[in-house]
């Protein structure tokens, strides 16, 4: 009987053990999905039907709002429609001829302004206002709400540039789900207020239903914290969003994409160059209108994209969508002039003996078990551009290596490879790997590395910038292990005691060298996360945490923000937004 008990509580076991481990594997392949998931619903709640316009087959609505001022939505009459988006080129274009139209329609003062609710689908709580004033100057705004959490938030509206008397901006601030207290100010060419008006409106709620307040406690330095806002993009459970927070904690603007999220901010002839959804790139001017869009066809973006110089290219990091085993593991280019899409590099050529001799496909038994029967191999997630020897800087988490691409539209060859030296031993790539100068533990698992450029450096140096998740897995190389992994790396998803870093190394590409330069701990995430200059501090997202926090460059933690997500949040950026919200302070 005895032995029978123990037989039926080991086989009671078991069958929960594997109902946990499919459970998790349900869960990571449905969250994998939501990221690159394509939004099918953009219906919006809208008042009474106020005009048609059949040219441009749009429909202006009062907004479904209590306002002291007429606010209207304008919505494209096919938005209810299966496969309809916001990121169309043609919707844009009709959405901003009705505006235009609706501003000719009579005359608006800044007591009495055309307003209009997200005029162009991409940001839930931003407002369109529209307004002649008699004398020439800028508009300050701020923004009040009876909430005792929340603070004032006061701004000048950028407009182009200059004073004026015809004034045109969407306005950034505005809380979600409260009232809001708008006092506007006329501002004369020296700051001085010439006229001022106040409104009401009480905003409707987040169209994501993601938190409005981030739980944040200071730090010990004593720095100040830069001006902006801090976007968090693929927030896990709610992509397809970005969120912008203030230094408070307190989300200014709830972006509206098409699915996946921002990867990075990029700035082209003034617009705001995002990641609309994984398989579109998007234009957005100051307004909130995507004035270009480009459509990867068969890419899947992934991870980062940057802009190559001044050439009006993007360079970005993409899968083979039409690919059922290999996974991140190639670039392409995007013309933004004439919307060409390319392929440039695919790393299964320029290491085709790693790949063709050790690299596997992953199993039930790895950590990331949930790709079995993929190989992702090399897991690409940061791409950095040096124009001086057309190159790109990658980085590899799953090899936990830098690698340096240089003539890359010519003749692609392997620069460098910076990581652990023992990782390549015995294979032809050997060669390539940099040497560690001075007694640290080298990077694993990293993210976000950057270039910089540094004052009192030879010609051939120069820094890279990294988030050191300092996680060491590979489930894609069977016949390698570290031997003597250092016990301060993590091998664990999850850990209180372990510490993540920000690296900062000295490349001499000369003496082919890199050592650490400045180094700090901060939360341990074992994978996402990034590190991002702003001003002269460093915002650091911590993704598995659940933590971002903005550092002083020493290290000094100056304010830490807290906030809710399924498993994880890919970057949190900052960015003051000068010359495109708001005029600089």
């Amino acid at each position: 009987m005895k032995k029978k008990k123990k037989l039926i509580i080991g086989l009671a076991i078991l069958v929960v053990l594997i109902v946990v481990v499919i459970g998790v594997f349900l869960y990571a392949k449905s969250f994998l999905s939501a990221e690159t998931a394509i939004r099918d619903d953009w219906s919006i709640e809208t008042g009474d039907l106020l005009t048609s316009d059949a040219s441009l087959d749009v429909s202006v609505f009062e907004a479904d709002v209590e306002a002291s001022i007429p606010v209207s939505r304008v919505l494209p009459d096919e938005n209810e429609e299966e496969g309809f988006t916001y990121y169309d080129e043609d919707v844009q274009r009709r959405l901003a001829a009705a505006i235009v139209k609706m501003a000719k329609e009579a005359e608006f003062t800044m007591e009495a302004p055309l307003a209009i609710l997200n005029p162009f689908g991409t940001g839930s709580n931003g407002l369109y206002l529209y307004f002649d004033t008699r004398r020439a100057g800028n508009i300050r705004y701020t923004i009040h709400v009876e909430n005792a959490d929340i603070p004032d938030y006061t701004q000048t509206a950028y407009e182009g540039g200059g004073t004026r008397t015809r004034h045109e901006f969407q306005m950034i601030g505005l809380i979600a789900g409260e009232e809001n207290t708008v006092t506007m100010e006329l501002l004369g060419k020296r700051g001085k207020v010439i006229s001022t008006s106040t409104f009401t409106i009480h905003m409707p709620e987040t169209m994501s239903g993601y938190d409005i307040i981030l739980d944040r406690e200071d730090g010990e330095s004593q720095a100040e914290l830069s001006d902006g806002l801090y976007a968090m993009i693929r927030v896990g459970g709610h992509t397809g969003y970005a969120f912008f927070y203030d230094n408070d904690g307190v989300m200014r603007y709830e972006m509206v994409l098409e699915g996946y999220g921002l990867d990075r901010i990029l700035w082209y002839e003034g617009n705001m160059t995002v990641c609309a959804s994984a398989y579109k790139i998007a234009q957005v001017n100051r307004l909130g209108q995507a004035v270009a869009v480009y459509d990867t066809g068969d890419w899947e973006l992934h991870h980062d994209m940057v802009l190559e110089g001044d050439e009006g290219r993007i360079v970005a990091l993409a899968s083979d969508a039409t690919d059922e085993l290999n996974l991140e593991d190639m670039t392409i280019e995007v013309d933004l002039e004439t919307g060409e899409v390319k392929e440039i590099l695919d790393f299964k050529d320029i290491f085709s003996d790693y790949y063709e001799n050790d690299a596997s496909e992953l199993t039930a038994t790895d950590e990331f078990f949930w790709l079995a029967g993929q190989k992702d191999w090399i897991h690409l997630n940061t791409i950095q551009y040096l124009p001086k020897d057309d190159s790109v800087i990658v980085s590899s988490r799953e090899t936990s290596t830098i690698i340096k691409i240089k003539d890359i539209h010519t003749d692609p060859q392997i620069d460098y490879l910076i990581g652990d030296e023992d990782y390549w031993k015995g294979t032809p790539y050997e060669e390539y790997s940099y040497a560690q100068v001075g007694d640290f533990t080298p990077q694993y698992g990293q993210h976000t590395v950057e270039y910089y450029e540094g004052e009192g450096l030879k010609e051939d140096q120069y820094y890279l910038m990294m988030f050191d998740n300092n996680y060491w897995v590979n489930g894609t190389r069977d016949d390698y292990e570290i031997e003597d992994l250092p016990e301060e790396v993590g091998t664990v998803l999850a850990s209180d005691s372990l510490k993540s870093h920000v690296y900062v190394y000295l490349v001499d590409e000369g003496e082919k060298t890199f050592s650490l330069a400045h180094a700090f701990d901060v939360p341990y995430s074992s994978i996402v996360s990034n590190v991002t200059p702003c001003g002269d501090n460093l915002v650091v997202n911590s993704g598995t945490a659940n933590v971002f926090g903005e550092y002083d460059v020493n290290g000094g933690l100056i304010r830490q923000f807290s906030y809710t997500c399924e498993l994880q949040t890919y970057r949190v950026m900052k960015d003051d937004f000068a010359s495109f919200w708001f005029i600089a302070q």
